[in-house]
């Protein structure tokens, strides 16, 4: 049925064309009350076909939800763009947001405000630049608190195989509404202990960078269970944050 459907669609568009085809080369000739009628209809058209070529333009230069494209180091070999990036979430914002609120399965909110007005939520990139199809909008009116963190689980393909000799490497784009400082701190957990190693995220640049080079670690390779990374932002009362995109990527260290 429905392919009897697009065949009768599609011979319904060629007889229009073809109308409207004969039309134009009619109007030099055709008589002014018929030709008046015709350019009535052909604007009235032409309206609807401007409308549907511009919302089809705008919505095909999006990113692709799904898509996992991003530039990643010569050598990696894992890669991730969490789903809240990538993916439509169920329930896309969280508002007056308490402390260990979950947005989506990876991503955790932590503070300490005795009174919470924190907002999160998952938006849609528009921009040409954005790769990501989504981004994360976080919201920070008053601010009673000591300490503001999201913090991302990540997923066991980050430490299958992982080795000090690993640099993991993460890179976001970010936009402020005032300045602020943000850290980045990847924990590795091992046996009964802890790797940290904490990064400033080079907000000056165009380019957000920062890489963990876990030769410096005290990292025991054959105890490592699990990985997560805190994100932690200084002074964020009456601010702004939006996350426009999140990767995370690791590489072995060049042999010499």
């Amino acid at each position: 049925m429905r392919m009897r459907s697009a065949l009768i669609d599609w011979i319904v568009h060629r007889r229009g064309v073809r109308r409207w085809k004969h039309a134009a080369r009619r109007a030099a000739d055709m008589p002014l009350a018929e030709l008046r009628q015709q350019r009535s209809m052909a604007r009235k058209l032409m309206y609807s076909l401007n409308e549907m070529t511009a919302i089809a333009d705008n919505r095909l230069a999006l990113p692709m939800i799904g898509s996992n494209a991003f530039p990643k180091p010569h050598g990696t070999d894992w890669e991730w763009r969490p789903a809240l990036w990538n993916l439509p979430l169920a329930s896309p914002g969280i508002s007056s947001a308490p402390s260990k609120s979950k947005l989506g399965d990876e991503l955790t909110l932590f503070h300490d405000c005795a009174r919470s007005e924190l907002t999160l939520r998952q938006i849609r990139n528009t921009r040409e630049a954005d790769l990501a199809p989504y981004g994360l909008r976080m919201d920070v009116f008053a601010f009673d608190g000591s300490f503001l963190s999201v913090v991302l689980d990540l997923p066991h393909g980050a430490v299958d195989g992982l080795k000090k000799r690993h640099i993991v490497r993460m890179s976001t784009i970010v936009e402020l509404e005032k300045p602020l400082e943000i850290f980045a701190r990847l924990n590795i957990k091992h046996g009964p202990n802890t790797e940290q190693i904490v990064r400033e995220l080079p907000l000056h640049e165009d380019e957000i960078v920062v890489e963990f080079d876990l030769a410096y670690s005290n990292l025991n390779e054959k105890r490592i269970e699990r990985a997560w990374v805190d994100l932690i932002f200084e002074n964020p009362e009456m601010s702004q944050v939006v996350l426009r995109d999140l990767t995370f990527s690791r590489r072995p260290r060049a042999e010499f």
